[in-house]
């Protein structure tokens, strides 16, 4: 699949109507690059003109700013931001709900305004304008689905019923952990937790996590944020359980199950 940068596409006198913002993870981390795919994929079936920033998108500066190096977080969203208004971005799509809610709610301030979009609800907002054909009796229909809410994208943003929209939309058995919407349980990765050293306790966060998504009996953990796909995926992996419960992003079960 060939995806096209914003300055080719700029270059060639057809400037994106959405920038799909990759993030990171997205980027970098191999299971990720798969969510990345997936979407793109997704993007491309329904004919959407979209391009990426390439080697010109850096880290939105969120794991900086959280693990408090202010002044790291704001030279990385000045190179951002300068880049984007370079480009006269207005629309922003991202699967990553820590760049979704920095680049939404704190940009701003710094001069970067845009449109942002979290990839849950632009996936709802495609099925509902009949963009998205769906198989008739696709992979997941009737299979029990359980979905995790990521803090960025639940409690910080309030969006708890794009995803499940989108999940229900596959026929899927949709079944809810004990802990779930605004009383959802972070996954162990929040506020920079991924990239340093986990403190003392009686069990990890994951592992309790995923014990909650265990007892919903669920063959299938739906996430929409990579850390969060990241950190149920390792908490299946010590349970054991691979054989019989996998993890995969909402576009990822959402590109499995089109036409």
């Amino acid at each position: 699949m060939q995806i096209r940068t914003v300055a080719e596409m700029i270059a060639a006198g057809t400037p994106p109507e959405i920038l799909f913002w990759v993030g990171c993870s997205g980027s970098f981390d191999q299971r990720a690059q798969k969510i990345t795919k997936a979407f793109a994929t997704i993007l491309t079936k329904v004919g959407i003109n979209f391009a990426v920033l390439g080697k010109e998108e850096c880290c939105t500066g969120d794991p900086a700013r959280r693990a408090g190096n202010e002044f790291m977080f704001q030279m990385m969203a000045y190179q951002n931001i300068q880049t984007l208004n370079n480009y006269g971005i207005k629309k922003i799509v991202t699967a990553c709900p820590h760049c979704f809610n920095i680049l939404k709610n704190e940009y701003p301030e710094l001069g970067g305004n845009y449109e942002v979009i979290h990839h849950t609800i632009f996936l709802q907002q495609l099925l509902d304008e009949g963009k998205i054909t769906l198989k008739e009796g696709g992979a997941f229909k009737g299979k029990r689905i359980t979905y995790h809410d990521s803090c960025y994208l639940g409690r910080a943003n309030d969006i708890y019923e794009a995803p499940r929209k989108v999940l229900e939309a596959l026929d899927a058995e949709l079944v809810e952990m004990k802990r779930c919407r605004t009383k959802g349980l972070c996954c162990g990765a929040g506020g920079a937790q991924m990239f340093k050293e986990e403190e003392k306790g009686n069990l990890r966060i994951n592992q309790e996590r995923i014990q909650e998504a265990l007892s919903t009996e669920s063959g299938i953990v739906a996430s929409a944020c990579p850390f969060c796909n990241t950190m149920l995926t390792d908490g299946v992996k010590q349970k054991e359980k691979e054989d019989t419960v996998k993890v995969f992003d909402v576009a990822e079960l959402v590109a499995a199950s089109m036409m």
